[in-house]
């Protein structure tokens, strides 16, 4: 069985974040431990969210307590998510330091959660200041959307061929999401050498929860053994079923490959082109 270690939110009451990710990932087949960084009662878009952040020596000592469970040497796949301090930030740098050291060949998947079109930045300000610094050269996989790639590279993402540009800048493979395409909205995956790009029809809105969700399915699919451009076409196929159900909760919609209880989508199925930019 694959294990992942997951270091983001908890949100009890919203489909979002860490927990969202742990319950796909386990439903994948996966083990999945979850190291919070902020516990919530409701996704605070919706409103007062209840709780808080996680202290940062409190989260400090769930890394050491993590670390002495044994499980580092058996991890697949890290994720990491949302931040609500430079001092996780830092405490996060030095977890997957440490798993690094322990098992090179876990996939570190960052997430570098910082804003979003028409949003802005909504992480504190040193938290926007550390992650590039701690977290991006950790990453064996970065997955931002266009607005965080933009912050990242320094560099405009107006259409595909802008947001290769920009995620070839960063040095590293890269899944960007809320890519421009005409009409459409793509996601494009880059490394060094290679790079595809999945569009499917932008819709009017989208639930919260759909990068956490991407990131997931994404760096599942490559734990599980599909090569890049596969993984790309059925994640984003997946994410745009289960936007196509118009849930307003991700983990309410379940995915292409759910079995008989999943609810179609309406309108068929979705469109999913699979393209070099």
């Amino acid at each position: 069985m694959p294990v992942a270690l997951i270091v983001s939110s908890h949100v009890a009451g919203s489909g979002v974040g860490g927990g969202l990710q742990a319950a796909e990932l386990t439903r994948l087949g996966f083990r999945t431990a979850l190291v919070p960084r902020v516990l919530f009662g409701r996704h605070p878009g919706l409103g007062a969210p209840g709780g808080g952040p996680v202290p940062d020596l409190l989260f400090a000592g769930q890394a050491e307590g993590f670390l002495a469970s044994g499980l580092a040497e058996r991890v697949d796949l890290v994720v990491t998510g949302y931040f609500a301090s430079a001092g996780q930030v830092e405490t996060a740098a030095g977890l997957l330091g440490a798993i690094a050291a322990r098992n090179p060949r876990a996939l570190v998947l960052v997430d570098p959660i910082l804003g979003d079109e028409g949003r802005g930045l909504y992480v504190p300000e040193a938290v926007a200041e550390a992650l590039p610094r701690a977290l991006v050269p950790r990453a064996g996989l970065l997955t931002p959307n266009a607005w965080e790639l933009e912050r990242l590279s320094g560099t405009p993402v107006t259409d595909p061929a802008s947001a290769l540009a920009a995620a070839r800048s960063l040095g590293r493979p890269v899944l960007v999401s809320s890519v421009p395409d005409g009409a459409d909205v793509g996601v494009l995956w880059a490394d060094g050498a290679e790079a595809w790009l999945a569009s499917h029809r932008r819709l009017p809105r989208a639930p919260r929860g759909t990068g956490d969700l991407l990131a997931a399915l994404f760096g599942a699919g490559l734990i599980l053994g599909g090569s890049p451009p596969e993984v790309l076409e059925s994640s984003v196929r997946n994410l745009a079923a289960r936007l196509a159900q118009g849930a307003e909760d991700l983990l309410d919609a379940p995915g292409t490959d759910a079995g008989p209880h999943r609810s179609p989508p309406r309108g068929g199925e979705p469109v999913v082109t699979l393209r070099r930019p």
